[in-house]
């Protein structure tokens, strides 16, 4: 009976979970990170897939003052805490609503790694972001270095996640009739 819910409201499921999390994320980058970036000159470290270095990290959190970094763990970091499960789930849907009919599940599967490993990766960033404010300024290089790697594994994997959905979709897409709607 679950397995019937599922497969007959997946795509509801799949719209539902992007509308939330679009708004979310248009959120953060209109207001939140637009409002780090104002208050400190600086890009925050979320948008920063390539990552940072320690002077990096010190920088901005020298920059954002305290009442910047209270803003970025008041505003952003609640923000931030929703999305990645709403994107994972959103990604996850959708794989699981193009692979309902695809004869081989491997993409499916990998995508929905890839889409909890995104999620994973952006909670690991968050908890090293919390981390690094609330030692501010006593932050030390490992703790910045394992932030940074989490966002630029958060950047590669979700983009993979996208890249594999879209292929997916594709796929499906090319399917024969008869098994796409059956």
């Amino acid at each position: 009976m679950i397995h019937t819910l599922l497969s007959r409201y997946i795509g509801f499921a799949t719209l539902g979970c992007w509308l939330i999390a679009t708004v979310i994320y248009v959120l953060m980058i209109t207001v939140t990170l637009a409002q780090i970036e104002a208050i400190s000159g600086q890009v925050p470290f979320d948008m920063r897939p390539h990552g940072y270095s320690p002077s990096d990290a010190a920088t901005l959190l020298d920059a954002l003052g305290a009442d910047g970094r209270e803003y970025y763990l008041s505003r952003q970091i609640p923000l931030d805490t929703m999305y990645p499960a709403l994107l994972a789930l959103t990604l996850s849907s959708a794989f699981c609503w193009f692979g309902r009919h695809m004869p081989n599940k491997r993409l499916v599967h990998l995508g929905v790694a890839f889409a909890v490993g995104s999620a994973l990766s952006d909670y690991i960033e968050n908890l090293g972001i919390v981390t690094m404010i609330h030692g501010w300024p006593d932050v030390t290089e490992s703790l910045v270095y394992a932030a940074s790697t989490a966002t630029i594994a958060k950047s590669v994997i979700t983009t993979l996640a996208v890249t594999l959905l879209l292929a997916t979709g594709v796929i499906w897409a090319r399917l024969p009739k008869a098994d796409a709607t059956a």
